[in-house]
């Protein structure tokens, strides 16, 4: 049975996860509910449920928020459609997208402005590239991964590549090479952010030494699923949970070093129940694997206290 449990560092909420959660936090505490909030504020169950009991509602049409009313926009960014909408329902917006997906929003916009052809690394349907892709759709093309470039048509237009910021870092480069030999002068920015970077990091450098990984993350989650793909991709068993409940106590058999971790949106204290059930089951050890010290901090949106 476990002795040994590895905590991935860092692990958790990133600085743009905190600033979305705090936003709506103090929407919800200024004003009387409903507080509206288009698509889930991050991508957890946990933290989005306990925001729908405090008064949240949260939607994937602004055609489902009464006029005039509060409105605050995900850390995954919207796209310029959907802000036009709300300026002509007169929604009272406060914009909580993370500022390095504004970031990828920006440089996307302007390399349809320059007569770039954009190629967004990403995947389908997933909320932040469905925004970034409302930048420039007429020009803007998703790869999902590597064996789609070869299905692009070879021109002579001009290529700017731009990227969802939660991917897998070693299936994204791989994608990049694709690209980069399809299109030899086309100008790339690889927009994976730093906080998917280091978790990616961490959960490889706790799984090479487990017999077991658990990433704990909601389903929906790119950063989270993401982690448990780093980590079975170093052979050691892995398994994403949103908590506790998901966990099956069968998988600790044989496993005499666990490692743990956790997506960008997960709150640590989704992870406490995990460890001390672990240190009931036997665990005696409890070591920190430290790969980055994160001190990135975001302030708070315009319009917050309008």
């Amino acid at each position: 049975m476990p002795h040994t449990l590895l905590l991935a560092e860092p692990r958790g909420y990133c600085a743009g996860v905190v600033r979305a959660i705090d936003v709506l936090d103090r929407v919800l505490a200024s004003e009387p509910a409903p507080v509206y909030a288009f698509h889930e504020i991050v991508h957890n169950r946990h933290v989005v449920d306990g925001f729908r009991q405090r008064g949240a509602v949260f939607v994937d049409s602004l055609s489902e928020v009464p006029e005039g009313s509060r409105i605050v926009f995900s850390a995954h960014g919207v796209s310029p459609e959907v802000v036009e909408e709300a300026r002509r329902r007169h929604l009272r917006v406060v914009d909580a997208t993370c500022p390095l997906v504004t970031k990828v929003h920006k440089e996307t916009k302007k390399a349809a402005q320059d007569g770039f052809e954009i190629l967004l690394i990403g995947h389908r349907g997933h909320d932040e590239v469905v925004g970034t892709l409302g930048e420039a759709p007429e020009r803007t093309t998703i790869v999902d991964n590597a064996s789609e470039v070869d299905a692009l048509p070879i021109g002579g237009k001009s290529v700017f590549v731009v990227t969802q910021t939660t991917l897998s870092v070693d299936d994204t480069a791989e994608v990049i090479d694709a690209i980069r030999g399809r299109y030899p002068a086309a100008e790339v920015r690889n927009d994976i952010c730093y906080a998917t970077t280091n978790r990616q990091e961490a959960v490889r450098a706790i799984a090479q030494r487990a017999d077991l990984v658990i990433v704990v993350g909601s389903e929906n989650s790119s950063n989270s699923v993401r982690l448990r793909e780093v980590a079975a991709g170093t052979g050691t068993p892995s398994y994403r949970v949103d908590g506790i409940e998901d966990i099956d106590p069968a998988w600790y058999e044989g496993a005499g070093v666990v490692g743990l971790t956790a997506g960008a949106s997960v709150p640590d204290e989704l992870l406490e129940p995990i460890i001390e059930d672990l240190r009931r089951r036997g665990v005696t050890r409890v070591e920190p694997v430290v790969v980055a010290t994160e001190t990135v901090e975001f302030r708070p949106p315009a319009g917050l206290d309008a």
